[in-house]
């Protein structure tokens, strides 16, 4: 795009008012004059659960397919297990706004009701809708994108009934990125920052709160200042159906386990079970996972071609238990299982607290089966002397016999697997 007018604005919003638009506004030099509204505290507190359909369908995206999966979430026992969201990704709208509103419009050949008629379809499941856009000039697909159209994309969505954003970022001016360190180290008044604080700011002008996914990819230290504006950001690019993204993913994450809580959630990106040529096994982890880090779980797949063994995976209640407590808001951490514990291409045994005990969860990261034992005495968290009993999440049963702080809990991991548990006192 050709920058027509390069002034700098102090006041973003006043070139917005003066209809200079996104393409010819160039940000101020700092964010002390950029909005510091937070995120609505009404939604977001737990990790979000729920579909998107960009990994299904990309483009190929319209009105029956939307509808379908929240039908596929009733048939399923999705709805049941706790699943809510049905959210639309990119390709959605015509590539032109319209001439007279601004307003972005919905492509009448794939949305014929537009997107207020789909949602009013969702809502009558008991479900809630999402949309999609970008902090840049253009979605990643070429669609309008939000950036300086903020108030009323905001304003638009919410006349719609949408409940969810996933904000992207791609085609972002030049003027708008940063340098490897912004002014003053403060990475929440980066240009990248601003750009996600404009349209929070927007959406919390709206009469009904939305949950903000900041589709950043992991840039700008968004796990320092993304509580601040959303409730998850993105941690990285996308997902693909692989067992070496899922071992990368979780990698980064474990970094900056810190960052999440209540309202605050590392986002892995949308799940690929049902994707790819994933084994049972590796299905298994990448569910298990995104549960014991505190994830948003987005379907990512025809729903209506899951298998019953991917259908049990995705709305085991214990896991999701985990996931969805109301009581710790912090997810599982590495801890040193064994003091000979051997050093893996990620960490494989993690621990965590529910309202309903002390959790193990671990990973078998080798090619094969293997012996995997972890100390009880080494778990953390675990109080007073035992006897403990110790329970198959997946399973939903308490293994037999009892087990000591002196005892070794040790259990056959088949390859790329995962198993978890939950230890109470006997």
């Amino acid at each position: 795009m050709r920058w027509t007018r390069m002034d700098r604005c102090d006041d973003f919003w006043s070139c917005v008012v003066s209809n200079l638009y996104y393409s010819q506004c160039v940000p101020g030099s700092s964010g002390s004059s950029a909005p510091t509204t937070p995120p609505s505290k009404l939604t977001g507190m737990l990790p979000a659960l729920g579909w998107n359909h960009w990994n299904a369908y990309g483009c190929s995206i319209n009105e029956t397919k939307v509808v379908a999966a929240a039908n596929d979430f009733i048939s399923l026992g999705l709805k049941d297990a706790g699943y809510e969201y049905i959210n639309i990704d990119d390709c959605w709208p015509l590539m032109e706004r319209d001439a007279t509103t601004q307003q972005i419009v919905p492509d009448p050949s794939k949305f014929p009701n537009g997107i207020s008629g789909v949602a009013t379809q969702v809502h009558a499941l008991g479900l809630k809708i999402g949309i999609y856009s970008d902090a840049g000039t253009a979605t990643c697909a070429g669609f309008p994108g939000s950036l300086g159209m903020e108030s009323l994309d905001a304003a638009t969505f919410s006349s719609w009934g949408v409940d969810y954003l996933k904000y992207d970022n791609c085609n972002v001016p030049a003027n708008w990125t940063d340098d490897s360190t912004p002014q003053d180290g403060d990475w929440y008044n980066s240009n990248s920052a601003i750009r996600y604080r404009q349209m929070g700011a927007a959406l919390a002008e709206q009469s009904n709160p939305f949950q903000f996914d900041l589709c950043i990819w992991g840039a700008a230290n968004v796990w320092d200042w993304g509580a601040r504006v959303g409730h998850s950001w993105r941690m990285s690019g996308d997902s693909a159906p692989t067992w070496q993204y899922i071992t990368e993913i979780i990698g980064i994450n474990v970094q900056y386990l810190s960052s999440i809580d209540f309202f605050s959630h590392n986002d892995m990106d949308m799940m690929e079970i049902g994707n790819g040529a994933l084994t049972i096994e590796e299905q298994r982890t990448h569910f298990a996972a995104w549960v014991f880090l505190k994830s948003p779980i987005l379907l990512g797949t025809d729903l209506s071609l899951l298998n019953s063994t991917q259908i049990t995976i995705v709305t085991n209640p214990e896991l999701l238990a985990f996931s969805q407590d109301a009581t710790i808001g912090t997810p599982a951490a590495p801890f040193n299982a064994t003091a000979s514990m051997p050093t893996t291409s990620i960490p494989e045994y993690y621990s965590g607290k529910s309202s309903k005990g002390v959790h193990v969860f671990v990973i078998n990261t080798s090619a094969t089966s293997a012996t995997k034992s972890f100390a009880i005495a080494n778990v953390p968290g675990l109080t007073g002397s035992g006897p403990f009993i110790v329970h198959d999440m997946w399973a939903g049963a308490d293994l037999a016999g009892t087990y000591s702080l002196s005892s070794t809990f040790s259990v056959n991991v088949a390859s790329h697997d995962t198993v978890a548990y939950r230890i109470t006192s006997a």
